[in-house]
């Protein structure tokens, strides 16, 4: 080898040395002087969107949207497991999943027919971006005009928003379907007459929990099904509260002292009203003792939702 050949050698080295070095240093110095972001953005940003990648996929869009579906169900759980507060289904916008709809998104442009996708975001998604709810929703309606089910998920949003009038419009359209149970026109009339009831909510959350095909949203359903039998108890052991106070000026001592007047209670249903065999405390759905709430000159009963597996909201 000549001289100056193994000197341009050496020198082109020296170069590349120089330059992978001065990269790692510039990285590392813009790492440290970069401005921390909120919460949330330190989401990576999808680079690719579903749009793009269809027909370009070579016969593979099913298997991409398996992907970005799994991808969703993934950062989900991660945000969750992250989190430092106590989630529920129904308030995630403290997670700021703001990627979730990108995904779910991607996932049913590469397959419109993804019917898991769509329901999946109209139960997750009213709890974090309504907007986007409505969206989903609609997407799956218009790629699948013949799933009342879809009819169902929108109608159940709007029922989140109150806005009953445009639940009850949508549940009629998807009564007119043929496969479409019986139900769904008694739930359109339902809808429109009182809407906002407790009873309406209990036959929203039965149907959940009948029709959905994913066992966390059946989980949520039956604790709001817990919930609502919950509120009936707490309006008939408020009675007995009332009527004890009436009669002897006084709120009750305990539970003891009021418990012949707890046998007598019948509810809507039929039912008694179960009580703890040592306190003689009434006991939730989930068999936790109310709390008699005597503080602060209150005469009122309350659940104990340390223990209790009623939601809080």
């Amino acid at each position: 080898m000549k001289p100056n050949q193994l000197k341009q050698i050496l020198f082109s080295v020296f170069v590349l040395a120089f330059g992978f070095t001065a990269v790692f240093l510039t990285s590392g110095f813009i790492e440290k002087k970069r401005p921390a972001l909120p919460a949330g953005f330190e989401d990576e940003d999808l680079a690719l969107q579903g749009a793009n990648l269809k027909g370009y996929a070579l016969g593979f869009e099913g298997l991409l949207a398996d992907w970005y579906w799994m991808k969703s169900l993934q950062y989900i759980g991660d945000k969750i497991v992250k989190s430092e507060k106590g989630i529920s289904m129904d308030s995630m916008k403290d997670l700021n999943p703001r990627l979730l709809y990108p995904y779910l998104d991607n996932a049913t442009t590469l397959d419109p027919k993804f019917l898991s996708v769509y329901e999946y975001g109209a139960m997750i998604l009213p709890a974090i971006d309504e907007t986007q709810a409505v969206k989903i929703a609609k997407k799956g309606i218009d790629n699948n005009p013949n799933e009342w089910r879809l009819y169902h998920q929108l109608g159940y949003i709007y029922w989140k928003l109150e806005n009953y009038e445009k639940a009850s419009e949508i549940y009629g359209q998807g009564a007119k379907l043929e496969t479409a149970p019986n139900w769904m026109r008694l739930m359109a009339a339902k809808m429109k007459s009182e809407g906002g009831s407790r009873e309406t909510a209990r036959a929203i959350y039965s149907q959940i929990l009948e029709q959905a095909t994913d066992e966390q949203f059946r989980e949520s359903a039956r604790l709001r099904l817990l919930q609502l039998d919950s509120l009936d108890e707490q309006d008939a052991i408020r009675t007995v509260l009332r009527n004890f106070q009436t009669k002897n000026g006084r709120c009750a001592n305990d539970w003891r002292e009021i418990f012949p007047l707890i046998q007598k209670v019948r509810l809507s249903n039929g039912d008694d009203l179960s009580v703890d065999s040592k306190s003689l405390a009434p006991v939730d759905p989930t068999n936790v003792p109310y709390i008699l709430n005597r503080e602060s000159g209150k005469c009122d009963v309350g659940i104990n939702f340390a223990e209790s597996k009623i939601p809080a909201q």
